[in-house]
């Protein structure tokens, strides 16, 4: 008995008390794969979210382009530059521009999606097939084996370790039965979403094309009408070079202020007077304490100036509100108070040993000449809202013999 139970026991559970194989279908490979693909695609975003996506990107380009046309048009209706004109036109031609490479990058995109859904259908229709084949299979050997129902197989167990291995295999067949309903019931409904991606995409492609000749156009327009605001830049470039020479006037005119003061100090050197403790020396690079708060415009040496032109900076220019207090970055005497041309009002102090600290673009001064200033003293209020950096602080270093000197190495960082 022990041995027949044994022989039992190894018999496949395919096999029933009349010797007739029940076919177990070898798909679950096919099943794994499926799934695996579903889960892949579960994770990339849909369709739907990447196109609300694209469409968002190319709404916020638009938006920006927007406001620089309200801003051009605003222009217009009062007195501006040509270059303020030029530069908002580029403007517009650099958002024309980004928004045809974000159209390329969704038609390339796009394409692809074309592609990738082409071959995903290709792929689930011969998923489908391939379960209908194996379903096909299964009724012919249901066909063929002739009606079979559990309770016959149940009953025919020999005994309870077969009752248990007969109840387990109608589990596992009925289990697969399902899953291969299902699974072709998943494939149905995926190829139908597939052809309809596939749809959409082709759609969304073709408006794409369209929306992208449209904005060659506009990017063809924009660049005729730059070229043309271009030409008038030009015809003004006798204006700007006229404002740099006046810069560049004003700020000899400093120079050879503190050349002067410094030869009347040399001289008096030279006579025997004592020199003054000087507020400033070598030991003082990196610890001066910053004029005013604020956004750093320009620094110190040559940077581009108006009208396409080079200006050499001989300090530094701090944003700042207009009216804002301007602080003495060392003590000294005040050596010039007064208007400097295109600096407006101006204070020189003199902080000895041959340093000096300029101050211009100041709405007024709160020191006079000759007065003696202690460190962090407000020697004025920031100025210069109408100049082309708006509201600022033009700071100058001077060392000895007149030399400019960046200031960014003597003022504290920050």
């Amino acid at each position: 008995m022990t041995s027949q139970m044994q022989r039992r026991r190894e018999k496949p559970y395919g096999t029933n008390v009349t010797g007739r194989r029940l076919l177990l279908t070898p798909y679950p490979y096919v099943i794994l794969l499926t799934s695996f693909a579903v889960c892949l695609a579960a994770q990339r975003p849909s369709f739907e979210q990447q196109m609300r996506d694209n469409q968002r990107r190319l709404e916020d380009i638009r938006r920006e382009r927007s406001a620089v046309e309200q801003e051009l048009e605003g222009l217009r209706t009062q007195a501006h530059s040509i270059t303020d004109e030029l530069a908002n036109l580029e403007h517009q031609k650099d958002a024309t521009n980004r928004i045809v490479n974000e159209l390329d990058r969704q038609i390339a995109a796009l394409s692809r999606q074309i592609d990738e859904t082409t071959v995903n259908l290709l792929l689930a229709q011969d998923a489908l097939a391939e379960k209908r084949a194996v379903l096909e299979r299964r009724l012919v050997d249901i066909y063929k084996r002739g009606p079979l129902y559990t309770y016959q197989v149940l009953l025919a167990a020999e005994s309870f370790g077969d009752l248990l291995s007969r109840y387990k295999y109608l589990f596992l067949v009925s289990r697969q039965d399902r899953l291969l309903t299902n699974d072709m019931t998943k494939l149905k409904n995926r190829i139908a979403r597939e052809r309809q991606v596939l749809v959409d995409t082709r759609d969304a492609l073709g408006r794409r094309k369209t929306e992208r000749t449209q904005e060659l156009d506009r990017f063809v327009t924009l660049a005729r009408e730059r070229e043309s605001r271009l030409q008038a830049t030009r015809r003004s470039l006798h204006e700007a070079q006229q404002r740099l020479s006046a810069t560049e006037r004003e700020e000899r005119r400093i120079s050879d202020l503190i050349a002067s003061l410094e030869r009347a100090r040399r001289e008096a050197e030279a006579r025997g007077a004592a020199p003054g403790a000087a507020a400033i020396t070598t030991a003082s690079l990196g610890q001066l304490d910053w004029p005013v708060d604020g956004r750093l415009l320009y620094q110190f040496g040559p940077a581009a100036g108006p009208g396409n032109t080079r200006i050499t900076w001989h300090g530094i220019g701090i944003g700042a509100a207009a009216g804002t207090p301007v602080h003495a970055v060392a003590a000294g005497t005040v050596a010039l108070v007064g208007n400097m041309g295109t600096y407006l009002t101006s204070v020189i102090v003199d902080h000895g040993g041959g340093y000096y600290t300029f101050y211009a673009y100041l709405d007024d001064a709160a020191v006079t000449k000759g007065e003696r200033v202690l460190r962090g003293q407000v020697i004025g209020h920031v100025g210069g809202a109408a100049s082309d950096q708006g509201a600022h602080l033009h700071f100058e270093l001077r060392g000895q013999g007149g030399i400019a000197l960046d200031p960014l190495n003597w003022l504290k960082r920050r």
